[in-house]
């Protein structure tokens, strides 16, 4: 059996703290208008900040808060299932549908550690790992 936990708290809380810095920036969405190259906008048309260069007001305009707090949420749900069947994602997994979807859901939350492998929590035995999976190998 395997203990996944670690991994879980450690995904869960890097999620809390994003949720936490979408919500003082006010969580709602933001847009950047035709006619105000540079400025970007809350969800009253007031103007949230200006970006005057390079195409930053696009893209951050288009990490707005509401959207972090939809991908957030989207990631717990995944969290949420991955942590049902968590002590089934083994090195070496049983063979059936359970397991494959243990290990599968287990490589989408290692991806979701890994973006913050930069942070002083993040261990490496949590990187994704790769296995064959299929029919046992004949033998030799």
């Amino acid at each position: 059996m395997a203990d996944n936990s670690d991994l879980l708290a450690f995904v869960r809380a890097r999620l809390a703290e994003e949720e936490d810095i979408a919500r003082e920036a006010g969580g709602d969405g933001w847009r950047t208008p035709a006619e105000a190259p540079g400025e970007v906008h809350d969800r009253t048309s007031g103007i949230a900040f200006v970006v005057r260069s390079r195409g930053y007001d696009r893209h951050i305009a288009f990490q707005d808060p509401a959207r972090a707090l939809r991908r957030i949420e989207t990631n717990r749900v995944l969290l949420d299932e991955y942590e049902e069947i968590a002590v089934l994602d083994t090195d070496r997994p049983a063979q059936d549908f359970t397991s494959g979807r243990a290990v599968g859901l287990g490589f989408v939350v290692r991806q979701m550690a890994a973006e913050h492998a930069g942070h002083p929590a993040y261990r490496v035995k949590w990187l994704p790992r790769f296995s064959h999976w299929g029919p046992p190998s004949p033998p030799e």
